[in-house]
């Protein structure tokens, strides 16, 4: 039995079995290479979904982990600790949002937006306004509420009825639609700016405005779900940048430490005020180790200029996969997406390409049987973007 083989048998007699994982058991990883445990070498375009932003075990992370380790990891949110309030001062610098709320998670981000926005409506407002309107395709987390508000059926909601009131789904970028179901009861429109799960799909620059509008002529609020567009993921701090909008709440996660679990929500001063103490917490979020890395790695998507590398990479790449459009227009319908946050569409089932790409030493994700998702580590190199497309070239002309 190969070492494969042994822990995919250990794992199917320990864990539940909820993940459809991939073929392969990875041993470890640098950069943007991964490695199993043969020894075998895998360029890395998914990096833990959109997690491992500045690639894979920095030494520079490390070190600061080390260190850290050794001076505080956590002793809860009843104390004020410095590191913390550096990482907060860093993120609010990067943004218009005024306060920041520390978790452990996209979903737990997601899951205090919502108890903020529907608080805020009955504590400061004084309306019974409760529903969060989302878009279909969208994803917003597996807790109760959060898979509720993702704009997805089939197995992800299978078998855990009845599901919460208060959510409400709308057709991607129809903005009618979106009108006509905002009512006395909305408290809030939450969005992604690109769809990640959905299939790495950017909503138009006109709806995201019609948007805005709409939320501040019914006086609702307007959530942006930043969770794997942020962090310089798109070629701005934050998706909503490249609108020009100000949503009164956004959420992050994922990246936020470069692969230690830490999730964030962010709002302005006056969607802040529908928390209060005791309204609403957590015990590890904002921990003192995981922000002091969080710290760390705001210094340097800064001093690396991690988001605007990411836009020029994520520019060359697009520019050259249309070129795979015009040789296999029966095969590739287009490419889209922000920055490094990309999906080639195809005109054919993708699993055999898929799979294809996996054997000749690429890790990426397929969405919706027909999307290439590919979410890199921001520091890649071209060279690696370029060998993707040049193998995946080369199996659309074998096939």
């Amino acid at each position: 039995m190969s070492k494969h083989d042994n822990l995919v048998e250990k794992v199917n007699n320990s864990i539940c079995n909820t993940y459809g994982r991939y073929p392969l058991s990875i041993a470890k990883a640098e950069g943007s290479r991964l490695y199993d445990l043969e020894g075998y070498e895998y360029i890395d375009l998914l990096s833990g979904i959109s997690v491992a932003n500045l690639g894979h075990c920095r030494e520079d992370l490390a070190e600061v982990m080390s260190e850290q380790a050794r001076k505080l990891v956590q002793v809860s949110n009843l104390f004020y600790q410095e590191e913390q309030t550096e990482l907060a001062e860093k993120l609010l610098a990067t943004c218009s949002a005024d306060k920041v709320f520390y978790c452990n998670s996209g979903a737990e981000a997601n899951e205090a937006a919502i108890k903020l926005a529907r608080r805020y409506m009955r504590k400061v407002k004084n309306r019974d306004a409760f529903e969060i309107i989302t878009l279909e395709g969208s994803f917003h987390g597996r807790t109760l509420a959060t898979l509720t508000a993702t704009g997805q059926g089939g197995p992800i909601k299978d078998g855990f009825d009845p599901l919460p009131e208060g959510f409400t789904t709308v057709p991607f970028g129809d903005i009618k639609a979106l009108k006509k179901a905002v009512t006395g009861k909305t408290a809030a429109i939450m969005i992604e700016m690109v769809q990640g799960e959905g299939g790495i799909r950017p909503l138009e620059q006109e709806y995201i405005e019609a948007v805005q509008s709409l939320a501040k002529e019914n006086d609702i609020l307007l959530i942006a779900d930043e969770v794997q567009t942020g962090l310089c993921r798109t070629g701005k701090w934050w998706a909503h940048q490249h609108y020009g909008i100000t949503p009164d709440i956004f959420t992050s996660a994922k990246a936020l430490a470069n692969g230690l679990p830490m999730g964030a929500m962010f709002a302005s001063n006056e969607a802040a005020k529908g928390f209060e103490p005791g309204s609403h917490a957590t015990t590890f979020g904002g921990g003192a180790l995981v922000s002091k890395v969080a710290s760390k790695v705001i210094d340097i998507m800064n001093d690396e200029k991690i988001a605007e590398r990411a836009a020029e990479m994520g520019a060359r790449f697009t520019k050259e996969a249309s070129l795979l459009v015009e040789k296999h227009p029966d095969k590739v319908e287009g490419v889209r997406g922000l920055g490094l946050m990309l999906g080639i569409q195809l005109k054919v089932d993708g699993n055999e390409i898929f799979k294809a790409l996996r054997e000749k030493g690429f890790i990426l994700n397929l969405t919706k049987g027909t999307v290439l998702r590919l979410l890199p580590p921001l520091t890649i190199e071209f060279a690696d973007l370029k060998a993707f497309l040049d193998s995946l070239d080369e199996i659309l002309s074998q096939n």
